[in-house]
């Protein structure tokens, strides 16, 4: 019983740091004057060199596409991107950065980043690799304790 009791114990504390890591991502997202989901979109453009379309950025961040939608439009109003044709897919457009949108873009991704860099120097890059290793490590056994559900 007490395996189970300490089992039950970390799992209160993995929910608790989640759900602490998810706000703190989102107050600090607030304090640029977005929500989470806005810095993802603006991710996924610093990592596609300004350009990429709505489902890119709603399939890499799990954001639902009315959310991304909500969010393109608000920053359409701001003049930080503009839509085209995607030749390759006519069925989807092709967002991209204005100059303006660049600017903004890199600004509020590198203040991420400076944060996030710093954190990694004080834990050190061993314990953000374990860190990293574990969490793909539960993610994997969860999806695999999933398949071992529907086999039974």
């Amino acid at each position: 019983m007490r395996k189970d009791n300490n089992m039950i114990i970390q799992l209160q504390r993995y929910y608790a740091l989640w759900k602490e890591c998810t706000a703190m991502y989102e107050e600090w997202s607030k304090d640029q004057g977005l929500s989470s989901n806005g810095v993802f979109a603006l991710y996924s453009f610093y990592e596609s060199n300004g350009r990429c379309t709505q489902k890119m950025i709603s399939e890499n961040w799990n954001i639902p596409k009315q959310t991304v939608n909500t969010i393109l439009k608000d920053f359409q109003k701001k003049g930080y991107i503009n839509m085209v044709s995607d030749d390759s897919d006519k069925r989807n457009k092709l967002i991209c950065l204005t100059e303006s949108g660049m600017e903004y873009t890199k600004d509020i991704i590198e203040k991420l980043h400076s944060k996030e860099i710093y954190v990694i120097e004080k834990m050190g890059l061993e314990n953000i690799e374990s860190l990293n290793d574990n969490t793909e490590l539960f993610i994997r056994l969860f999806k695999e304790g999933d398949c071992k559900k529907n086999e039974s």
